[in-house]
Formats: structure tokens, sequence, C-alpha cells
């Protein structure tokens, strides 16, 4: 058997009288009788250090100070009346005889740290190197263990020491948030000066039970009338934004945020493998429409080591949950999850698991799916706080059936399929309406708008069969030359501007009229301009039945009717 060793660093010699204690106390510790062997050392003065394996009890001047700046962490941790509880811990503090496990670096590269020793360590625990760098245990060996460094590794090297922290990743979470640009680990990125947290909470959370949860049958609106009508969003629900690179993803996402003002919806975006000159236009765009008092944005960019980028999803989704458990309603946008899942094999390849389909590891389906399965519509019994999700997939020329794109499709409620085609063909949003879904359907619409929708979806369908048919225009009969007239106008109707999201009562005159066929008369480049003259003139002329639109969310009879008599009205004065 293997005997233990243990080694006194200290400026002068331990007595005979000392070097018993320190006897007495490794038999009473470690169940032996252990001599420690004294090596001079001026690194620890005012005390000693002694080390037993990879545990250390560190009583110089520096390790005392340790153990009172890890009490004051483990108060800030609790997140309330800090200064209080700061100045109660200081004068009740006593130094204690502690023993610290560590470990020695034995390889640094890539953002990667191999280290020996430290063998209590968890999965998921974080360490802290000599240089004030933090990192997460991510691999576990027999006699090492892997680690991915969050921040600059350029001090680190090997035979640096390791310290346990005994503690899982976590996040500093409140309300200060608001309005603030951050990074993963939650420092402000934004030169405005620090945030005052409210709490902490841990990074990883388990999903809440179906117990935990209630129907998804609320709408989060998206202004979008496209998305709104026929692939309707709830809140509570995940629903996939994916297509080729610059096919509108991220404008979707944007616009949905500037929806929800004055909604008392609260938005979290994270940037993940971003451009900084992408992250800095959207920020600016969301403080011009006002939604930035609404919304944190957390940026993981592609500047940031691939660590950062792993834990980015993950610690957004902390923050939303601090939110959701206080009874808010949260809209959270990762872009995008294919970035997400390279950078998660970037750390899968250095910690040398054994690669799978494309590279990944064979655990990338977990990877997301415990992301995505935190979003949900909470039980009364539990506030009934709601976290929606928004995950962007990036795809290679259209191919769905990719291995990422094809997990996380399986993973959420829904999919908004955007096409490199309608996008060129200027029909913007460029969504796909045979290949999207939203399996949430109806439930998660208002009244007013599942009536207004009629047979939308329908007509759009026959339109897409016919159209093949349009280059022979000339030799149509004028039914089918009409029908195809209709559905062109149906299409022109569901192009809209950015950051230009309608409101309820807007889709549903919109709605009403096209699928009415008030519009059918209306040159297809003039929809647009028409259908907005009509919003404004209806508006001005039934406000009785656009007041109970919106403030009951029904569309009775008697409001169908007068919206379409005054489609009718402002059709006459144009004629």
């Amino acid at each position: 058997m293997k005997k233990t060793k243990a080694f006194i660093y200290s400026e002068t010699a331990p007595s005979e009288s000392q070097l018993k204690r320190f006897s007495a106390f490794l038999k009473k510790k470690y169940g032996e009788k252990i001599v420690p062997e004294w090596i001079e050392s001026d690194m620890y003065p005012g005390g000693f250090r002694l080390e037993v394996g990879s545990d250390v009890y560190d009583w110089s001047v520096g390790g005392r100070l340790d153990q009172l700046k890890r009490k004051l962490a483990d108060v800030r941790g609790e997140g309330v009346k800090i200064v209080p509880l700061i100045r109660e811990a200081i004068e009740k503090w006593s130094p204690e005889a502690i023993a610290e496990e560590t470990g020695r670096v034995i390889s640094i590269g890539d953002g990667i740290v191999e280290a020996e020793g430290l063998p209590h360590a968890s999965y998921g625990e974080i360490v802290m190197f000599e240089c004030g760098v933090k990192g997460m245990i991510q691999d576990l060996r027999p006699d090492s263990c892997g680690i991915i460094v969050f921040g600059d590794c350029h001090d680190i090297m090997a035979g640096s020491l390791v310290h346990r922290t005994s503690r899982t990743a976590g996040i500093p979470v409140g309300k200060e948030f608001l309005g603030r640009v951050i990074d993963a680990l939650g420092n402000p990125i934004d030169g405005k000066g620090e945030i005052a947290p409210e709490g902490y909470r841990p990074i990883e959370f388990a999903a809440p039970g179906i117990i935990d949860r209630q129907p998804v049958n609320k709408p989060m609106e998206t202004g979008l009338l496209v998305i709104d009508s026929m692939f309707p969003i709830g809140r509570g629900q995940r629903e996939l934004i994916i297509g080729d690179r610059q096919t509108g993803k991220t404008a979707i996402a944007l616009d949905t945020i500037l929806n929800q003002k004055g909604k008392d919806v609260i938005c979290i975006y994270v940037a993940i493998g971003q451009k900084a000159s992408s992250v800095v236009r959207l920020v600016d765009t969301l403080r011009r429409h006002g939604a930035m008092d609404y919304t944190i944005v957390m940026e993981a960019g592609a500047g940031e080591s691939a660590p950062m980028q792993y834990i980015a999803p993950y610690a957004g989704c902390a923050l939303a949950e601090h939110f959701m458990y206080s009874g808010k309603d949260v809209l959270i946008v990762y872009d995008d999850l294919s970035k997400h899942a390279v950078a998660y094999r970037t750390l899968s390849l250095l910690l040398e698991r054994a690669p799978g389909r494309e590279a990944y590891p064979g655990d990338v389906f977990y990877l997301h799916s415990r992301l995505l399965e935190r979003a949900a519509h909470l039980s009364d019994e539990l506030g009934g706080g709601s976290m929606t999700a928004l995950p962007i997939v990036e795809t290679q020329a259209g191919d769905v059936s990719a291995y990422i794109p094809t997990n996380v499709i399986s993973i959420t409620d829904g999919q908004i399929f955007l096409e490199t085609e309608l996008f060129f063909e200027g029909q913007r949003p460029a969504v796909n309406i045979g290949l999207s879904v939203s399996r949430v359907g109806g439930a998660a619409q208002t009244k007013a708008v599942k009536k207004a929708v009629g047979s939308l979806r329908l007509d759009l369908a026959q339109y897409r069969e016919m159209e093949v048919f349009m280059q022979f225009a000339s030799d149509l009969d004028e039914v089918t030359r009409r029908q195809l007239h209709y559905g062109q106008g149906l299409m022109r109707l569901l192009r809209q501007p950015q950051y230009k999201p309608y409101s309820q009562l807007d889709e549903v005159i919109l709605l009403v009229c096209a699928t009415a066929q008030k519009l059918i008369d209306v040159h297809v480049d003039d929809i647009y301009d028409h259908a907005m003259r009509l919003v404004d003139y209806v508006k001005t002329q039934c406000g009785a039945a656009c007041a109970e639109i919106e403030a009951q969310g029904v569309l009775s009879d008697s409001a169908k009717q007068a919206i379409l008599a005054a489609a009718d009205k402002f059709a006459a004065s144009k004629a």
C-alpha cells in the first residue's frame, strides 16, 4: 500500500513539539502515522503550508485571507442585503484548518487544460487557477481531468495550481440586467458600469416536469402576418427558425422582440459566434425602437473561445428562468445553435472524445434537448410564468436533413422554414408555407385571429399548385386567371417591411379583407400601400368593432360585417 507523504513549507523549521502536533493532527485526519517533511520556503510569510497528497492546509497570511474571500463570496451568492451580511461574516469569521483540494496543470492549449490531482472533483464543477481565471471540469479520467477555461489562458502554464471551489457554474441574475449587454459569465461589456445582482442561478438546471407545466394557450405574437396567421407561437413554446444564411432568420426574431413592447414580456437575445459588428447593429436597432428597456443581450461572439460559446445559451436560459419563476413571461432567442454545436464539437475533440456523425460527439442531441426542454408555461402554483424559446439553426443549401437541423427539429414544437429562392424573389419574410409548421396551432391564437384566417392556408396551397400554369396566362380561362391573381395578391400581402410589426387589430382587418377577396382588383405591386390605407380607413370608420376586437380578442359577425362594409366604401372611394 502506497504510504501518504506530507510536506511543510515555511520560512523556519518547525520545532520538535510542533512536529508532534502535526503528526497527531495527520493521524486523526488520515488514520495513519505520517511524519511530515519540512521544506524551506519564503513563499508563505506569517505561517506555513501543509500538503498531504492533493489536500492543502494553507496557514499563511495569504491562505487565511483566501479563506475570508471565499466566505465573502458565499455571502454575495445569497444575493440579498449584501452589505450587512458581509459585515456579519467578517465579524464572526475565524480561520479554520480546512483541507483545500488542489491539482496541477499538465498541459494547456486551445482553451483546454489537462490537470492531475483533484481526485474528488465532480463533472461541471468550477475550478480556479492560480492566475484567477476560472474553468469548468468537463472530462473525468482515473488520473486526470479535462477543464475548459473561461477567459484568457495565457497566464496558465504547466505546473500551475488548480483549486477546487465545490460549486457548479452559475450566473448572477436580476432585473438590473435589463437594458444591458453582458458576456456569458454575466459581466457587463457595454461600458455602463457594474450590475448589482439580486441572486445567482446555476446555468444547468433541471427542466420543469409535466405536473409543473400547463398547456401552451396564450399567444406570443410576432407582429408578422405570415406567422401569426398560419404558424402561431404560444407562450412556453419552442419554435425553430431554420434556413440558409442571409435569409432573414435573425430579422424574424428581432421583429418578434420589437413587437413585445408594452406587453410585459422580458426578452433575452443570446448571440453565439456572431460578428461583433452584427451584435452592435442589433443593439442599436433595439435601442432606437425602445426595446432595450425590456431586453438583455448576451454575447459570446466569434472572437470568444469555444468554452464561452458553449455555456452562453445555458447562461441566458438561467437568466430567463429567474424571471419565469418570478411569474414573468420571457422570450429567449438562441442565435444560433448551429454555431453552438460547432463550439461543443471543438471542445469534445480537444478533450479526445470519440467523434460520431459529422465528427460531433454522441451526446450532441442531449446538448440541445436539455437546453430547450427548460422552456415551459409553468403551472399557476409556480407563478404561471413562461419561457418561449426561438432557437435559430442555419442550413447548408436548404438541407434540413443534416445532423443538427434534424436533431433540433425533433426537439422543438414546430419550425419556420425560410427559403433562399423566396428571399431573392422579394418575398420577405421568406417563409416556406408548405414546410413550416406549428404543432401548437390554433391553441395559441386569439379567437379573433383564428376566425379571421378562414381558408387562407388552403387558398395559398391551391395557388402553389396552380402557379406552374402562370407561364400560360394568355391561354387560361377567366376563373383560373382570377384565382391566380388572388393567390399572387395574398403572397404580396404577406410581404412585410422589417421593424414594422402589425398589431392584432391590424392583422384581423387585413385577414378579413384579404380572405373576402376585397383586394383582388388591386394591382399586386400596390397591395401593401393599399392595405395600409385600408387599415387606417377601417379604424376610423369602425371604432366600436375595433374596440371590441382589441379589448376582448374576439371577432363577432357584426364586427366582421362592419369591416367588410368599410372595405367596400374604401374601394368605391378609390374607383
